[in-house]
């Protein structure tokens, strides 16, 4: 994925399906200088992380 894209997402009021190793995540912030983004296990909203967006995988529906 790349930082457009985790943007849209983010900002979206659609669900939109994303993954980060295999995890469903949700996609809380965004850094465009460091193309990272900050995400939470869908199960687990209490642990978040920051990781690189091309780490992440939009999910076909």
């Amino acid at each position: 994925m790349n930082v457009t894209r985790a943007q849209a997402i983010m900002k979206s009021d659609d669900h939109i399906k994303v993954e980060y190793d295999g995890q469903a995540v949700w996609i809380d912030a965004v850094d465009e200088k460091t193309s990272t983004a900050r995400v939470h296990e869908e199960k687990n909203p209490g642990h978040s992380r920051t990781v690189y967006v091309s780490q992440l995988m939009e999910v076909s529906q």
